[in-house]
């Protein structure tokens, strides 16, 4: 009997011991942290109706300008999107909208590092205006408040090479007739005029976003008026892949 019960204890001890080091293994592998100084805070703040009617066409546009610089040097803003998703469900107030392409390299929200409920986002291949765009735009701005519209083009867009190349491609011609006139408008270009040429093709992408400017204000007498008042700012801006960097358009 003794014995027996030795054996208990002894049984006892050695579990008791293997839970005492495999607590401490735990508790050292999570005393592992992040240093404080490189810690961000999280962003989940979603825009109100009341910051967005305090907002200018130029502060927002400052913002971008701001927001661009911290997407080139990597320190975005850290975002709970999931937060932000179920804040802005009641209603939504974004500053501005944005024309752009609808190519996969370029992730408007990220290029001016803004947030869940920011910016309305219209996209079609080569960035052009219609009549659907047009009415989004006017939504945008008329309805929602948003005070800046940036027609945005892009480095190595592949629309504006179909359009100088005359691609003829089930529906795709249609939509690269919407190109064409910034292909004429670019015919004063002294050198190759090809898709082969990177300079060309940069060329005709920011004569497109100005011919885009140029549609909004005259088919969009809303718009318009809107700009003369200066409840909105047009603006056009050329953006580059490689070093994500942005060039206004005068």
């Amino acid at each position: 009997m003794d014995n027996q019960l030795r054996s208990l204890v002894m049984l006892c001890t050695a579990v008791l011991l293997v839970s005492c080091n495999n607590g401490t293994k735990t508790e050292k592998s999570n005393s592992t942290s992040i240093p404080a100084e490189d810690l961000k805070p999280v962003v989940s703040h979603v825009m109100t109706k009341e910051e967005q009617t305090r907002l200018t066409p130029d502060a927002i546009l400052d913002d971008f300008i701001a927001g661009n610089k911290r997407f080139q040097s990597g320190v975005t803003t850290v975002r709970d999107h999931s937060k932000q998703a179920r804040k802005s469900a009641p209603g939504q107030f974004p500053k501005a909208v944005v024309l752009s392409c609808v190519d996969s390299r370029v992730p408007v929200e990220d290029v001016f590092d803004q947030g869940l409920g920011d910016i309305f986002v219209g996209r079609v291949a080569g960035n052009f205006v219609n009549e659907d765009l047009l009415g989004s735009i006017e939504f945008a701005c008329k309805v929602s408040g948003a005070k800046l519209v940036l027609v945005m083009g892009h480095q190595h867009c592949g629309a504006i090479k179909g359009a100088i190349d005359d691609v003829k491609l089930g529906n795709i011609t249609a939509m690269l007739s919407k190109i064409k006139p910034a292909v004429a408008m670019s015919q004063d270009f002294n050198g190759e005029k090809t898709s082969k040429n990177d300079k060309f093709v940069k060329h005709v992408s920011e004569n497109n976003v100005l011919y885009a400017m140029d549609q909004i204000r005259k088919k969009s007498p809303i718009l318009k008026e809107m700009e003369d008042k200066g409840q909105i700012k047009i603006v056009g801006v050329f953006y580059n892949l490689t070093d994500g960097t942005l060039e206004f358009l005068k």
